[in-house]
């Protein structure tokens, strides 16, 4: 008998009515669909999302959702099913997140858009709080007081970048920022005057606040990450080198310097009364990037050497200098004591030279030791007194 009601059981089995899925509502499809979301992301990423100024739009926004969705116990109840990563928990568990959420401050990050279709999976062109608030730092600038103490620095810096003591080089994230230091930022040049007490942030990067001194005037005080992260994201933002960075004038060169050219002095041979007169105090001061004998091998042929041969007086070997600035400012320096001559070169034409020049050796020594030091500015060479000054 029994075997007989197990046969029937079976064969009405096949007429039944399969089970109804769960109807839902809106609310509860839309909560799975934003929890999915957040299992997609912490599948892609590898860790559920977290808070954090640094973090991504995207990701303190499913934070800050995932938090909703664990504290409400009729959503755990309806995900816990569809958990299989263990999301609810971690997020109920979660104590390394310290303050209230700024959903205004998420807010503000969202009506910044420019593209949103209302799922924050498309949103565009959203900027890092982190990067938000270095941005208002740089910005946030007031009068600097004692400006008339930095002013003089200023000024011996640009001089120095005028004549190639200086230069300023792209700014790198490895770039230091300490005290003293020198940074191009926005067109203006900006000067670390003082470093509080690093520190370890909530990211474990060094920081620390800085004061810094603008070139215009003004002052602020601002992380030092805010100042790395403005000059990185200025394309034309520079850090100045120190003027000893690198042998000016050796004949040695370190670890990753590179050679910037040769400032040669030369004495003519040439038979001319005015060259024969002065052989010893004439000299013709010059800056090349390439071998100086190669340069005065066909010295006879060129109306700049005089249309004869010379030799060489000294040369000073220099790296990391704008030949064309240096150059430029030497002849400045001794532009009174500049011979005025004209020749023809060897096609007939007229020609005057502009590098030769009345001025004793030791007085190009003295000019190459003041651009060595940085006290050039400002000088010239006075043929009465035949000195610096």
């Amino acid at each position: 008998m029994s075997d007989d009601l197990d046969a029937l059981a079976n064969a009405l089995a096949e007429f039944d009515t399969p089970d109804k899925p769960v109807k839902r509502s809106a609310i509860e499809e839309r909560v799975i669909a934003g929890f999915e979301d957040i299992q997609r992301f912490a599948t892609r990423v590898g860790h559920p999302p977290q808070h954090g100024a640094d973090n991504d739009i995207f990701e303190r926004l499913y934070a800050v959702r995932l938090e909703r969705l664990a504290a409400n116990p009729d959503y755990v109840a309806l995900l816990r099913p569809l958990d299989h990563q263990g999301l609810l928990t971690r997020a109920q568990k979660a104590s390394e997140y310290e303050g209230d959420i700024d959903l205004d401050e998420l807010a503000s990050d969202l009506a910044e858009l420019e593209d949103a279709t209302g799922d924050i999976t498309t949103l565009r062109h959203v900027r890092p709080v982190a990067e938000k608030k270095a941005a208002e730092e740089i910005a946030n600038r007031e009068t600097c007081a004692d400006f008339d103490r930095f002013k003089p620095l200023f000024e011996k810096v640009q001089g120095d970048l005028d004549t190639g003591l200086r230069t300023a080089r792209p700014f790198e994230r490895k770039s230091e920022i300490e005290p003293g230091r020198f940074f191009i930022l926005k067109g203006q040049k900006a000067y670390v005057a003082d470093k509080e007490q690093e520190y370890l942030n909530d990211q474990g990067t060094k920081d620390a606040r800085l004061r810094v001194i603008f070139d215009n005037g003004t002052e602020s005080n601002l992380l030092m990450r805010s100042l790395q992260r403005a000059l990185t994201d200025d394309d034309a933002g520079r850090r100045v080198t120190e003027p000893t960075a690198g042998p000016l004038f050796t004949d040695a060169t370190a670890d990753g310097d590179e050679a910037s050219g040769i400032i040669y002095v030369l004495r003519s041979k040439s038979d001319m009364p005015v060259v024969a007169d002065n052989r010893d105090l004439l000299h013709k001061i010059g800056v090349t990037g390439g071998s100086v004998e190669k340069r005065i091998a066909n010295a006879k042929l060129e109306p700049t050497f005089l249309m004869a041969d010379v030799e060489i007086v000294t040369t000073y070997e220099l790296y990391n200098i704008n030949r064309v600035k240096l150059e430029n400012l030497l002849h400045r320096v001794f532009e009174r004591a500049r011979l005025e001559i004209e020749l023809k070169d060897r096609f007939g034409h007229p020609v005057t030279p502009r590098e030769w020049f009345l001025v004793p050796l030791f007085a190009i020594d003295e000019a190459v030791e003041r651009i060595r030091d940085g006290s050039i500015k400002g000088v010239s060479y006075d043929p009465e007194t035949a000195s610096l000054c």
